[in-house]
């Protein structure tokens, strides 16, 4: 099954809990992790686009809830998310060691609280963390029109630190796009690319070197993935929190669609067919679609 054609969808209509709406997030840094999957102690893995536990996360630190508060009224937010930049894998390597020469202990205790070392000893202990970087996505929340006012809000100025699945990421600016009309689907469907215009420039180099042309093609539509939360999905993921209480977490699965869209990029009429000009080095970079840099300068603190 495919997400439903929003050329087709009718917009839900008004409930008892408040006029329906949907609230727009970018998502986007130099680095994202989306836990999902659970793994050894010595691999931290990330989903290829954002989950729901990660979402719903962001949205309740924003209003400054404890972990160990109930979840009920977020968790009935259909999610939608488009990936806009994939972005690359980055893999963080680590190694642990005792600088004294001795073996690390376990990671259990005794009755008497105290670790042992390891049997037989270890004396390095090897780490993996992997992430997204320079990746963009659309997150699409749709729910009633009062709450998602209350999370517009609180997103623009968060109680907490607002965090891109880690704490070690950051999101940049801008994160929250606004409130929509109109059915969830088509919402995401009409909402332009959110690339860089780094990205957008690499991407035209591509296109024109794919169809044979020495010229950047700007097109009107790209092709994008899209994942949307729907009773009726023919897929399932287990990422929906029940309780972020650290003693107690809990998820529960979810249905979804997933699918490929052509949306608008925003390119202007009279650029979509520019002049002829030579072509980026296309070993000058990676992938044109794992650049997103807009409005991050890992300098800018520094007054450089």
């Amino acid at each position: 099954m495919t997400v439903p054609d929003p050329a087709h969808a009718t917009a839900t209509p008004p409930d008892a809990a408040g006029e329906p709406a949907v609230l727009l997030l970018r998502l986007a840094g130099p680095l994202q992790a989306w836990g999902y999957h659970v793994t050894a102690n010595n691999r931290r893995d990330t989903h290829s686009e954002p989950t729901k536990s990660g979402v719903i996360g962001l949205l309740a630190a924003a209003m400054g809830r404890d972990r160990d508060e109930p979840l009920g009224d977020l968790l009935d937010l259909r999610l939608g998310v488009r990936v806009d930049v994939p972005g690359t894998l980055l893999r963080d390597y680590h190694t642990v060691s005792d600088y004294r020469g001795r073996p690390l202990p376990q990671s259990g205790v005794s009755a008497k609280g105290v670790q042992r070392p390891t049997q037989p000893a270890k004396y390095t202990h090897v780490t993996s963390r992997y992430y997204l970087q320079d990746a963009t996505f659309l997150a699409a929340l749709a729910g009633p029109r009062d709450l998602l006012e209350r999370l517009d809000a609180a997103v623009r100025a968060p109680a907490f630190p607002l965090a891109l699945g880690r704490r070690s990421c950051p999101p940049t600016q801008p994160l929250a796009l606004g409130l929509r009309e109109g059915e969830l689907a088509r919402v995401i469907r009409e909402e332009p690319w959110l690339a860089s215009q780094r990205a957008r420039t690499q991407h035209a180099a591509r296109i024109g070197r794919e169809q044979g042309v020495n010229r950047p093609v700007y097109t009107a539509t790209t092709d994008v993935s899209v994942t949307v939360e729907t009773p009726e999905g023919d897929d399932e993921l287990r990422d929906a929190p029940v309780s972020f209480d650290p003693h107690a977490r809990r998820f529960t699965t979810r249905r979804v669609c997933r699918d490929w869209w052509e949306i608008p990029t925003g390119f202007p009429q009279a650029d979509l067919e520019p002049d002829p000009g030579p072509l980026p080095d296309p070993d000058s970079d990676a992938d044109p679609a794992a650049h997103d840099d807009a409005g991050h300068d890992p300098f800018a603190l520094l007054d450089r």
